[in-house]
């Protein structure tokens, strides 16, 4: 009896094995279009309120709102395992900071709990992914910022044709073209003469994206995406993704992720040598060689690399003391290009130091393509912080991040239902 009993454990095991590679092989489309949405959803918009019909502030919140449901819906539907809990934790610990914030000033602000929210939803959908969902997930998205990053190239008219930016942040963030912007584009993407330039096209580009911002922060999502899938990638779609890179890089102009792509393809060596919990280190590594920074080259301004930092580094040193604790959360909006000190009005000290914790500690590092990720990850996220501002918490950045670091977190441990468990323990 207890050989039959064995047998059918083995059967069962052997069964579930064959389920799981049967449902690896189809494209989980909910999961796949949810991550698509993610990337396109603006230029979409985009396209409405030029061609179709005005939009306003609400049909994008109504957008955002509804992709994000979607994917708890389909995240509860799935369940909520142990391996879970750190994403669930966190953002429980964030809506009572958010809670706790509203109160204490007395005014809804979720901004924060928002941006918590599109990390815990494309992370699980990533986790809850197959790789040939992943793949399409990332190649249709990166074909789709090619191809409109093509068109604006070749032809700014045609381009503003089809999603005219200018109107679209106007109707719908109310940020009025200025009287010189008669190109249609996005007002901030025109640059100035001594912007860093590879002198490519007249402004920085923004394909899909509308803005300039944006798109180079795509660039980084795309290199962490290939550091941690390169020898899982085929011949065909490391070509589509360097190429997308590369355009992007000679034709935004942005210095940031320039640094950070070259960044990446040393980090592909050395990143596996270096123990995951590193991360923990790179934070404070980054936020010190800012005051370094600021202490050579006090008086440095501008928007280049050292006056980005330094107006970062003199908005710590101006910190209202309360903000910490969460009692200036009116000034938030000040600080929308310096991520550390918008993180601290908006968080508070203690949210913070959770985001600081989950950024670095959630990503797996059992594998050499894990730590890539969460390397990279963490590379990406801290130095963004130091000279930019709320861009990486955006979904149409956050979105495809965090997918791939749930990918990365379950694809050599995939989730085992407890019931199955038990029937094979039994």
């Amino acid at each position: 009896m207890a050989a039959v009993d064995q047998k059918a454990a083995t059967f069962t095991v052997t069964g579930n094995r064959l389920d799981a590679a049967a449902r690896g092989s189809r494209v989980d489309y909910p999961v796949l279009w949810l991550g698509l949405l993610s990337v396109l959803y603006n230029g979409i918009l985009a396209f409405i309120n030029h061609n179709i019909m005005p939009l306003s502030l609400t049909h994008v919140a109504a957008s955002e709102g509804l992709i994000l449901a979607s994917a708890i819906i389909y995240i509860l539907h799935k369940g909520i395992y142990e391996t879970d809990l750190p994403a669930f934790l966190f953002l429980l610990f964030t809506l009572v900071v958010t809670i706790y914030v509203s109160v204490l000033n007395r005014m809804p602000f979720v901004d924060h709990f928002r941006n918590v929210l599109i990390i815990f939803c494309f992370s699980g959908l990533g986790g809850w992914s197959n790789e040939k969902t992943m793949k399409l997930a990332f190649r249709w998205a990166s074909l789709a910022v090619l191809i409109f990053l093509i068109f604006e190239i070749v032809s700014v008219p045609f381009y503003v044709s089809i999603v005219h930016p200018s109107d679209y942040f106007a109707n719908t963030r109310g940020l009025l073209p200025l009287s010189y912007n008669k190109t249609g584009l996005f007002q901030n993407a025109l640059g100035f003469p001594e912007r860093f330039s590879f002198g490519i096209i007249d402004h920085r580009s923004s394909s899909i994206f509308l803005e300039q911002v944006s798109l180079a922060n795509f660039c980084g999502v795309i290199a962490i995406y290939l550091i941690s899938m390169w020898e899982r990638t085929g011949r065909w779609d490391r070509l589509l993704f360097i190429a997308t890179a590369v355009l992007i890089l000679v034709t935004n102009d942005t210095r940031t992720m320039l640094i950070f792509c070259f960044a990446c393809i040393v980090g592909y060596f050395v990143f596996p040598k270096i123990p995951k919990n590193f991360n923990l280190a790179l934070m404070p590594l980054i936020v010190a060689a800012g005051f370094l920074v600021y202490t050579l080259k006090p008086n440095a301004t501008g928007d280049n690399f050292t006056g980005r930092i330094n107006l970062t580094m003199k908005k710590i040193m101006d910190l209202d003391p309360l903000a910490v604790l969460g009692l200036s959360v009116d000034r938030v909006g000040e600080f929308a290009d310096s991520g550390y000190v918008y993180l601290l009005y908006a968080a508070t000290i203690f949210g913070v130091i959770a985001f600081w914790l989950f950024v670095c500690l959630f990503p797996a590092g059992r594998t050499a393509a894990q730590r890539r990720c969460a390397h990279s990850l963490s590379l990406f996220i801290f130095l963004n912080m130091m000279i930019g501002g709320t861009a990486v918490f955006s979904m149409k950045i956050a979105g495809l991040l965090w997918f791939v670091v749930g990918y990365m977190r379950f694809h050599d441990s995939p989730r085992i239902r407890q019931g199955r468990a038990a029937d094979v323990e039994s």
